[in-house]
């Protein structure tokens, strides 16, 4: 066998056909890479837009491969702002705390702690974009570093203008290289949002047309009733509710993700006013809210601001004939509740016909079902010298219809569980 001859480097000119094939690929990878954006629904994006936009810091959870990185990369090219990516589990605490440089008299000066590079660029450039990544597989030493930066915008001696936006993301720790648990202080400094792939928009985008990134259009006469609305939604929750001010989850991996605390209060308090000036649809807000404060403080607040949108009971109760109901079954329910309850504080003749009368009306434009608890807390509200309205009548016939089929229901659950 003829031993191999060793390879030697040439001296002399490359190969002109190399060349042309590299240019050749080189010209097939630009088609690849030349795509175009459209405007599309998608509330995970829009929820993003709006976090930004309130000038939040983002953590976007999700598999590896969902598309973080690609959705972060687009935001900034659509935002006209420069993307500066950190990869926090290869950094140090120091490059997030800065390092020590001792100057000529550290008596007199003291020890400045120098920034990296990357946050000098940024304040320079006075606005972009900074993305921290793979934050999950950052240390604990390194999630403590990080919460000057995240909350302060402090790196080290140096503090970022206001026109720098933080994202960062994140893979859940079963599919994380060497994950940890995000720290609870770190974790309650950011609005959690859950990225998932929409099969839709993957197809279309791989056929070169992704959605559009753009920041909420916010309507300037309605900057001042947004922020009424949103102190009024967040405050009348916790007053009903004080327990929820602040609960620290009791799980680790819950206290990784959204909770209630003030600290996240105040930035939800942010986040719906800027829902409201900006009219976005509920699933955007409901994604904003329950990826600040979490899913069961996040829904009970949804719901009380549903209920701040319903007629007043005193004026419905002022014209019943006129009165328009909710059209979904929850809000119409509660609407009828506070009637019977206004009438309950302050019982009088013409206010408890009144209750009948409008009763009557849910009766006539709504399910049957939402009547029967009314009708028979109001029905025992009635004081001896009233007498019985006509309107009874016809709420009675409905009232007994629908209890007789609830307890042809129960009869039939119980003859199930029976095994007859």
């Amino acid at each position: 066998m003829t031993p191999s001859t060793p390879f030697v480097p040439s001296d002399g000119p490359a190969d002109p056909a190399h060349d042309s094939q590299l240019d050749i690929a080189a010209e097939l990878l630009a088609l690849l890479g030349a795509t175009s954006t459209e405007p599309r629904a998608d509330a995970q994006l829009e929820a993003l837009t709006l976090a930004v936009a309130a000038d939040l810091p983002v953590l976007l959870w999700g598999e590896p491969g969902i598309g973080k990185t690609a959705a972060l990369t687009q935001l900034a090219a659509a935002l006209d702002l420069p993307l500066t990516t950190v990869v926090a589990s290869v950094h140090e605490p120091s490059d997030f705390a800065g390092l020590p440089i001792v100057g000529d008299d550290p008596a007199a000066q003291g020890v400045p702690m120098a920034p990296p590079d990357w946050a000098v660029r940024l304040v320079r450039a006075g606005r972009g974009l900074l993305f921290l990544d793979e934050l999950s597989t950052a240390p604990p030493a390194v999630q403590a570093a990080l919460l000057r930066l995240v909350l302060e915008r402090r790196v080290g001696a140096l503090r970022l203008p206001p026109g720098i936006r933080i994202v960062a993301a994140a893979n859940p720790r079963s599919s994380a290289a060497d994950g940890w648990e995000l720290s609870p202080p770190l974790a309650n400094r950011f609005v959690h949002l859950q990225w998932t792939h929409d099969h839709d928009v993957v197809v279309r985008g791989l056929g070169g047309t992704w959605p559009r990134a753009t920041l909420p259009r916010l309507d300037p006469e309605l900057l001042s009733d947004a922020v009424t609305f949103a102190r009024r939604a967040v405050c009348g929750l916790l007053t009903a509710r004080p327990a929820l001010v602040h609960r620290l989850p009791s799980t680790e991996g819950r206290r990784g993700g959204p909770w209630p605390s003030p600290r996240s209060w105040e930035m939800t308090l942010r986040l719906v006013a800027f829902a409201t000036a900006a009219g976005v649809s509920r699933d955007v807000l409901s994604l904003l809210v329950r990826g600040t404060v979490g899913d069961g403080p996040g829904l009970e607040l949804l719901a009380g601001m549903d209920r701040m949108d319903l007629p007043d009971p005193e004026a419905l109760l002022a014209d019943p004939v006129a009165a328009v109901l909710p059209e979904r079954g929850d809000l119409r329910q509660a609407v009828l509740d506070g009637v019977v309850e206004a009438v309950r504080r302050r019982p009088e003749k013409a206010r408890w016909d009144a209750a009948w009368a409008l009763l009557a009306r849910a009766l006539e434009t709504g399910s049957p079902d939402l009547v029967v608890v009314p009708c028979a807390t109001l029905a025992a509200l009635r004081q001896e010298d009233w007498d019985v309205p006509a309107t009874i009548e016809r709420l009675a016939g409905a009232v007994a219809v629908s209890r007789r089929a609830d307890q042809a229901a129960a009869r039939v659950v119980a003859a199930a569980g029976s095994g007859r």
